[in-house]
């Protein structure tokens, strides 16, 4: 399908919007540790969970006004295919009353975390299709929906107030323009041919805290963007979320829950080429935890106390098309996967092989993905990207938004890989080699969530 056709935004849900009252809120978090053993996602090479250096949480937030609930889940994971969060919705549906079409579930794309299953050609080779990677992939909707559950059952009153911190040290885009003109992913520190980074970052934290009228402390949603990809080895961790949300606890109390939900950072990471420090392991974790958490130690001080308004959801289906694939490339991709344990095949074939064969799958379908915005009054906007989003779109977004405190949550709702912004496509490299929708896409998506933001702010009612 080509064409205008493409170009549709399909309408899921029509919007839903509570009446003012009263603000409840409540939160929990469910452990979804794997056992040893378990295959681990985040690398082209099969791996297997040897222990647990701090485990990983399924995080719920429940927000509750004029009878209307919704639920933010963000689960320290690399990923949540589609069926899985289909799964998880259905249950919390059954579970607690609050429709699927109101749950905004996504994955902090952490890279020390257990695969789970979602019907790609790699499942195979990072072990997805392997009895421990099915059997987590089973038992995970269950302890998503148990999280939705608890803390829907701790409702209680609360207030409301948010900021924008900064942080200008941490995010480094991951792409760099070389001297002869091309773009490079992740080269080498300090290496002498780069000219300049290809794109931008995202400095901003944005911070939303909750407590009751009696200034007990709930929960703090921090949003940042950048790729948690520190801690490296073989055992199960969170990474520099995990850090954060121990360092906030440690200030504000071990019942106050931090959720963290990261940005649109398809091309960010945290390695900066002017530093010959390594930048891998738990020090580095640890480090990058703090420094974060001092960013949201400091947006406290600005911390800005929101009128309640009314509470809102929205969904669209977005058919985003296809990248272009020939026969060839389906042949070679048979090929390397062949010769996938050859030390002579090299990264780079390893992930043009897999995205010609998951392409190829659709036979030439679109894809269909959802964008979700859940609002709070005129100020607060949780928007979910179904992937891992350059930041550009994330800025785009956010600079369209009429609400002042608007989150991106990538990898939410489902996910389809990489979607760079669109002139990346012609700068090639691992995301657009990797990308499993065509150029334009992410920018389909912006139109999409810009338009659901506009429509749902109302200009009339105060902050």
């Amino acid at each position: 399908m080509k064409g205008s056709v493409l170009l549709i935004s399909l309408l899921l849900f029509m919007t839903v919007t509570a009446f003012a009252g009263e603000l409840r809120v409540g939160v929990s978090a469910v452990v979804i540790t794997p056992p040893p053993g378990t295959p681990l996602a985040g690398y082209y090479e099969p791996r297997a969970a040897t222990g647990v250096s701090d485990d990983i949480y399924s995080k719920a937030l429940v927000i509750e006004q004029g009878g209307m609930r919704v639920a933010i889940v963000v689960c320290d994971l690399l990923t949540l295919p589609r069926q899985t969060i289909l799964a998880a919705r259905q249950l919390i549906e059954q579970q607690t009353g609050i429709p699927a079409a109101h749950v905004m579930i996504s994955a902090t794309h952490q890279h020390t975390g257990p695969v789970v299953a979602r019907e790609s050609a790699r499942d195979q080779l990072d072990g997805g299709t392997s009895e421990a990677g099915l059997r987590y992939t089973t038992l995970l909707p269950p302890l998503i929906a148990r999280s939705v559950v608890e803390a829907n059952q701790r409702l209680t009153i609360v207030r409301v107030a948010a900021a924008v911190g900064r942080e200008e040290h941490l995010s480094f885009n991951r792409r760099f323009i070389m001297r002869d003109g091309t773009v490079s992913w992740n080269p080498r520190k300090q290496h002498p041919d780069i000219s300049r980074p290809a794109g931008p970052v995202d400095p901003d934290v944005g911070v939303i805290y909750f407590e009751t009228p009696q200034s007990k402390p709930i929960a703090t949603f921090v949003n940042f963007a950048m790729h948690p990809d520190t801690t490296g080895g073989t055992k199960i961790s969170a990474d520099y979320p995990g850090v954060l949300a121990r360092a906030l606890a440690d200030y504000k109390g071990a019942e106050m829950l931090t959720i963290f939900a990261n940005g649109a950072c398809g091309n960010l990471n945290h390695r900066n080429i002017n530093w010959n420090d390594p930048q891998t392991g738990a020090a580095e974790t640890r480090r990058i935890g703090t420094v974060l958490a001092g960013a949201v130690f400091k947006a406290w001080y600005h911390l800005k106390p929101l009128e309640q308004g009314v509470l809102k959801v929205r969904s669209e289906i977005v058919r985003l098309p296809l990248p272009e694939i020939t026969a060839e490339d389906v042949a070679k991709a048979n090929d390397v996967v062949k010769r996938l344990n050859d030390p002579k095949t090299t990264f780079m074939e390893k992930v043009k092989a897999f995205q010609s064969l998951d392409v190829a799958a659709r036979r030439g379908e679109p894809w269909e993905v959802e964008v979700q915005v859940i609002t709070l009054g005129n100020s607060v906007a949780w928007v979910s990207l179904p992937g891992e989003a350059f930041v550009e779109l994330g800025l785009a977004i956010r600079h369209a938004s009429p609400f002042p405190y608007t989150m991106i949550v990538e990898l939410a709702n489902g996910a389809i890989g990489y979607i760079p912004n669109k002139p990346a496509y012609a700068e090639g490299n691992y995301e657009v080699v990797s990308a499993r929708c065509a150029a334009g896409s992410g920018e389909m998506l912006v139109a999409a969530a810009s338009r659901m933001l506009r429509e749902m702010f109302s200009p009339s009612s105060g902050r």
